[in-house]
């Protein structure tokens, strides 16, 4: 027990973890997931699914989300670095379209927890990355969702990249921004 550290964010429910990590001349070792210590931590959810991609500098994902089945989910990074975004869209939440960023990397070795309700996304600052998350629920295609990244009632202050170009999907480039959001989900 104990072996993380948990930092709570501005807004309610999202996690920033840094687990223990035991080094040596050989390399490390870390618990990268430990029910018991979650539990503490106030995490007490059960992962259905885990899962891993891989992108080059400029790679921006997201904003996703779950309409009907939302995930909570656990975000780290294993090779590289990123800036991971939660954007809250919880109704009736006092921090309702405001952001929370942290940075990911193979050398901090954080991670970010992200309750259900909530948009998310990052963008690649490495020449490479690997990123894996583990979810509450399984992935249901049909249901996503998404928001325009780059929405200026959120003002996600993305980090700049020196030239190279934001790489984004083709979904990715034509989400709505909060406000559709908002009238879609009757919030207004």
């Amino acid at each position: 027990m104990g072996k993380i550290t948990v930092e709570e964010s501005d807004i309610k429910g999202l996690k920033v973890i840094t687990p223990t990590v035991f080094g040596d001349e050989r390399g490390y070792f870390m618990e990268v997931y430990n029910k018991q210590d979650f539990d503490v931590a106030g995490i007490d959810r059960v992962f259905v699914q885990d899962n891993q991609s891989a992108s080059k500098k400029g790679v921006l994902r997201g904003l996703h989300f779950q309409i009907k089945h939302p995930q909570a989910k656990l975000v780290r990074v294993v090779r590289g670095e990123v800036y991971d975004v939660a954007v809250d869209l919880r109704e009736g939440s006092d921090t309702f379209g405001k952001y929370h960023g942290v940075l990911l990397s193979e050398e901090n070795k954080k991670q970010f927890y992200i309750p259900e309700g909530f948009a998310h996304g990052f963008l690649v600052l490495s020449d490479y990355a690997e990123f894996a998350y583990k979810c509450t629920d399984f992935y249901h295609p049909g249901d996503e969702g998404g928001i325009i990244y780059n929405d200026p009632s959120i003002g996600i202050d993305w980090p700049k990249l020196n030239g190279t170009e934001l790489i984004l999907s083709d979904k990715d480039k034509v989400w709505g921004n909060l406000e559709e959001y908002r009238k879609a989900r009757g919030l207004v």
